[in-house]
C-alpha cells in the first residue's frame, strides 16, 4: 500500500490486514509507515513499514526487495500515494474581470499558478502510480488473483473549483487505470480504481474545518451538494476495496473506476 501512512491508505492497509493479508505499508515518511504497521501487528495482523519514494524507481526497487524478502511476491498493489499542492491551487473559484486588470496581493489566479507546483501534483499522482506499478507488477504477472487498485478521485469525474492540477492529475489516474487494465489482461493482472468523494484527511483538513472544528464555507457548499449530508470515513471505503481486490468477488471486473461519494455525482444541485 503506497501512501500507507495517510488517513485513507492506513484504513486500506488495516482492512486488508483484517482480511488476512500480509501488508507492506510504503510511505515517504518511515515513521508514519511503521506506526500503521505497529497498529496492525498489535491487532493480530501481519505488516511491515517500509520507507519508499514513489517518484524514484531506485527507491521503489529497494522497497520491493524488502517486501519480497519479508513477505514474498506482491499479489495486491494498492497505489494510494497522491495529493495536492498549494502552488497548483487558485484563490478564487472563478476568474473575474477585475482580476485581469491588476495583481491583488494574496490572490492567485490561474495565470499565477506556479508551474513547479502543477508539475509536482502531476508527478505525485500520475507518476506516483506508474513507477510503483512498473516495479511491483513484474512479479505479479502470471500470479493467480493478481490485482492493482489505484486511487482516483471524484475530481476526475467532476473537477472542483480552485484545484485544476489535482483534478486533471486524478483524471490521468482514471485514464491510466483503463489503459493498464487492457495492457495487463493477457498476463492475468486486473486493474481498477476507487474514487473517493469528500473525506477529511491530513491534507485537506484546514480547507474543510476551522481551527475550532466547525465547517468552512467550502465544506458547507460540499455537504449541501452531498445527498447523504456528511463526509466519508475510511470505513466507507472498505467494502469497495475488498470487493475490487478479491478475485472471487470481482474476477470479471476490470478497468472500472468506482465512485464512493455519498451521492455527490448524482446530484445536479436542484
Amino acid at each position: 500500500v503506497t501512501g500507507g501512512g495517510g488517513v485513507l491508505c492506513a484504513g486500506f492497509a488495516k482492512a486488508l490486514a483484517a482480511s488476512g493479508a500480509a501488508v507492506a505499508i510504503l510511505d515517504l515518511r518511515e515513521t508514519a509507515a511503521q506506526k500503521v504497521a505497529d497498529e496492525i501487528c498489535a491487532d493480530g495482523g501481519k505488516a511491515i513499514g517500509v520507507a519508499a519514494n514513489v517518484l524514484e524507481k531506485e527507491s521503489m526497487e529497494a522497497a520491493r526487495e524488502i517486501v519480497n524478502k519479508k513477505l514474498g511476491p506482491c499479489d495486491i498493489l494498492l497505489n494510494g500515494a497522491g495529493g495536492n499542492n498549494p502552488k497548483g491551487t487558485t484563490t478564487k473559484e472563478y476568474m473575474f474581470p477585475e482580476d485581469l486588470k491588476e495583481k491583488t496581493e494574496g490572490v492567485t489566479t490561474f495565470f499565477d499558478l506556479d508551474i513547479s507546483g502543477i508539475r509536482f501534483v502531476f508527478d505525485l499522482n500520475c507518476l506516483g502510480t506508474i513507477v510503483p506499478t512498473q516495479v511491483f507488477a513484474r512479479d505479479m504477472a502470471g500470479r493467480e488473483g493478481a490485482t492493482i487498485l489505484n486511487v482516483s478521485s471524484m475530481n476526475a469525474f467532476r473537477p472542483l473549483t480552485k484545484i485544476p492540477a489535482y483534478s486533471a492529475a486524478k483524471a490521468a489516474v482514471s485514464n491510466l487505470t483503463q489503459w493498464l487494465a487492457v495492457h495487463f489482461a493477457p498476463v492475468g493482472i486486473r486493474v481498477n480504481a476507487i474514487a473517493p468523494g469528500f473525506f477529511v484527511t491530513d491534507q485537506n483538513r484546514t480547507l474543510l474545518l476551522n481551527p475550532d472544528g466547525s465547517l468552512t464555507p467550502r465544506s458547507n457548499k460540499i455537504l449541501s451538494h452531498t445527498p447523504q449530508n456528511r463526509f466519508g470515513t475510511p470505513d466507507d471505503l472498505t467494502g469497495t476495496l475488498l470487493w475490487l481486490v478479491s478475485d472471487k468477488a470481482s474476477g470479471f471486473v476490470n478497468g472500472v473506476v468506482v465512485p464512493v461519494d455519498g451521492g455527490f455525482a448524482a446530484y445536479s444541485g436542484v
